[in-house]
């Protein structure tokens, strides 16, 4: 199995929902199904189906936090030291060159990318167009409007 690249924030929030999945949300589920059975027929037991489906999602979430866990390569952005390039973890701080607008982009893993945190995920097209850049770069993405060009005004590993 390959290794997945994480924060270590990242890691921490997955910890905490796999936490959470198995101590609140697996005995509410299984509270849930003890209540649908005590009312009997469970042939045409609506609750019973959508608790036994709730069951279902919750225990294959925990399988897929805990796989994702064990293949986990955790990075912590602060003790990399790539000698002012772009890697994963880095905060970015850009410039469009066509608009002027500034943006700034922590590059994560797949799992942690938000965009209205600005965290965007190693795999998107932005981010494997910064991989390796510095300060003063430019960039060429692809963009569903055309090319867009980024200059990289700062690199930092915080």
């Amino acid at each position: 199995m390959a290794t997945i690249p994480l924060t270590k924030y990242g890691a921490e929030k997955l910890k905490e929902e796999l936490h959470r999945l198995k101590s609140v949300e697996r005995h509410a589920v299984i509270q849930a199904i003890a209540e649908a059975r005590a009312q009997g027929d469970l042939s045409e037991n609506a609750e019973y189906e959508a608790a036994k489906d709730k069951q279902g999602f919750i225990e294959g979430r925990i399988l897929e936090i805990e796989g994702k866990l064990a293949a986990a390569q955790i990075i912590d952005p602060a003790a990399v030291d790539a000698g002012g390039r772009i890697v994963f973890g880095t905060t970015v701080d850009l410039e469009e060159e066509s608009s002027g607008a500034e943006v700034t982009y922590q590059i994560v893993g797949d799992d942690e990318a938000d965009l209205k945190l600005g965290k965007i995920s190693i795999s998107s097209p932005i981010a494997r167009a910064l991989i390796g850049k510095e300060a003063g770069d430019v960039a060429e993405v692809q963009a569903p409007g055309g090319v867009k060009r980024y200059e990289v005004v700062e690199v930092r590993y915080v």
